[in-house]
């Protein structure tokens, strides 16, 4: 059985993630499942999150990754819409993805936008702090090897959303 591409959408909050896999799903071209580190957290009980929330949140997160690769294994395309951050209970949490993966069609997406782009979407959304997205800009991997890289703060999720399949779905 042909395997499905994973496709790893990467950026901090509010970055555009969430809008551009909302414009993949209503494509008519393509179909993915959506594997994503919001709805993994949310199997964590608050009880645990605050007592150590890397420590859960990392576990899922690596659920969340074999999750994809049975998708993919099942021959469906999937989206993880998440972030690669480097916490020591995730280190090397780049590698760690990847061997997890190794055996599947993976393709990482930089979903880029300018910082404060960023912290007026987080004011404006209610659900994160202020801050939040430097926060995990200041802790993400690096030395990720991207597929291609696509700007919210130029273009429209759908645009994104074309840009995305354009440069790695057609042949």
């Amino acid at each position: 059985m042909k395997k499905g591409r994973i496709l790893f959408l990467n950026g901090v909050t509010s970055a555009g993630k969430t809008s551009i896999v909302d414009a993949l799903q209503n494509r008519d071209d393509i179909f993915f499942y959506v594997v994503a580190n919001d709805l993994f957290q949310q199997t964590i009980g608050e009880k645990y999150l605050q007592e150590d929330y890397w420590k859960y949140l990392s576990e899922a997160i690596v659920l969340m990754y074999h999750t994809a690769k049975l998708f993919s294994d099942m021959g469906h395309n999937v989206i993880i819409d998440g972030i690669l951050v480097e916490q020591p209970s995730l280190k090397p949490h780049y590698q760690r993805l990847k061997e997890i993966l190794c055996d599947n069609p993976l393709d990482i997406v930089e979903v880029s936008c300018p910082l404060e782009i960023c912290r007026q979407r987080n004011l404006r959304r209610g659900d994160r702090y202020e801050n939040q997205s430097q926060e995990q800009y200041d802790i993400m991997a690096e030395g990720i090897s991207y597929s291609c890289r696509v700007e919210t703060d130029k273009y429209s999720p759908e645009e994104c959303a074309a840009q995305i399949v354009e440069r790695l779905f057609k042949d």
